[in-house]
């Protein structure tokens, strides 16, 4: 379940910068917010699955509170779930 949770915090992150950067860029300089919506979805559901399964892996990685309030606060800061996986899941 850890091994899905990195899969999942990586395409989590990589979706949340696309979407900052690509997306944001095409629907304000350009007027074109195809690519929000198109990146916007699986961000969704990436973003969702992510807080699902902090809260399921919580107890086998010993988390303490404090340790579960960063990782679901990495989720909503860019770079933030890369950090997750350096700090709490390579080991």
């Amino acid at each position: 379940m850890k091994n899905t949770f990195r899969i999942i915090a990586f395409l989590e992150g990589v979706s949340y910068i696309l979407l900052m950067t690509v997306g944001l860029y095409f629907k304000y300089q350009l007027g074109d917010p195809t690519y929000v919506k198109l990146l916007g979805k699986p961000h969704g559901i990436l973003f969702v699955s992510y807080i699902l399964f902090a809260f399921l892996i919580k107890e086998n990685e010993n988390w303490g509170i404090k340790d579960l309030g960063i990782v679901l606060l990495a989720s909503i800061l860019p770079f933030g779930t890369f950090y997750v996986d350096w700090k709490y899941l390579k080991k």
